[in-house]
């Protein structure tokens, strides 16, 4: 009988994971956002760096395993705006791992007063190959065949990214929706995806007495999201779509865990996306560096 392949991800890929646990030791934990596709409105404080890792893999898919992460380092500019950077990677059993780029993210907040309906505009730059496997949405006709070709340096892929968020919140409840436009830069057809989400706290109200896992410590929710075809071919034929329910756990001293299965709803689909995130938050950053 042969024996199965067992997946050992690259510590090139895991340092970044290292890094966050050991070092949150010492940073307490606060997430901008409360999905790991969908953006709710919610922006970064201003002068607050936010540090996260977030990864992904599949269960069931065509291909060899793969381990795909993204470091993320967002801060917050101005009430109204906040930017982020992602540096990405990737590790892929039987053949090897590679740094596969970065990204340049802009988030902008027209109305600052909470409404019933709060728009986001998204503005995001990535510069990365065609090895990326951070699956951090879907668009166009994206499928499981683009996970099937072998890692190797492939041709950089300079894309412009850009969103309409809109978010609510109503009792305890946040619900939010995305709709995403994507153009690679060169001769390429713009690309359109979706992505929406809901969730809340299990309980809104902290009790009396301090514990470690409360209601009010876990957020539940559930998104949705996938592809709408492109220019020429707009629509949901032949694309991917999945419905990940998700939960994040604020743990002691500041700790925060994110988990979600992501289940694909058609053949085009991944059978099943893991997704885990854990990160933190950094508190007026520039006055750290200021003397007394």
């Amino acid at each position: 009988m042969s024996r199965l392949p067992i997946f050992r991800p690259r510590m090139r890929v895991l340092l970044p994971a290292v890094a966050a646990l050991l070092f949150s030791v010492y940073c307490p934990v606060s997430w901008a956002q409360d999905y790991f596709v969908t953006y709710s409105h919610q922006m970064e404080e201003p002068d607050n760096l936010e540090i996260a890792t977030k990864g992904v893999t599949q269960a069931g898919g065509p291909g060899n395993q793969f381990l795909g992460s993204a470091l993320e380092l967002e801060y917050g500019v101005k009430a109204w705006w906040t930017s982020e950077l992602y540096l990405d990677a990737q590790s892929t059993a039987g053949e090897s791992t590679l740094f596969t780029g970065f990204r340049l993210e802009n988030r902008f907040r027209p109305l600052l007063r909470e409404h019933l309906i709060n728009p986001v505009l998204y503005v995001e730059f990535a510069n990365i190959n065609e090895s990326d496997k951070t699956i951090r949405e879907v668009v166009g006709h994206d499928g499981r065949g683009d996970l099937v070709p072998r890692n190797r340096r492939l041709e950089k892929k300079r894309e412009v990214e850009l969103k309409l968020i809109l978010s609510s919140n109503f009792k305890g409840w946040n619900v939010s929706e995305n709709f995403i436009a994507e153009k690679n830069l060169k001769a390429f057809p713009w690309e359109f995806g979706y992505a929406i989400a809901a969730g809340r706290p299990l309980r809104l109200l902290a009790g009396s007495r301090n514990c470690s896992f409360c209601r009010e410590k876990l957020f539940a929710g559930a998104e949705l999201y996938g592809g709408l075809g492109d220019r020429h071919s707009f629509g949901l034929h032949d694309t991917a779509h999945y419905l990940a329910p998700l939960i994040k756990w604020e743990m002691p001293h500041g700790y925060a865990v994110m988990l979600s299965p992501g289940f694909g709803l058609n053949g085009n689909s991944v059978p099943v996306l893991l997704r885990v995130g854990i990160s933190w938050e950094i508190g007026q950053i520039t006055s750290r560096f200021r003397r007394p």
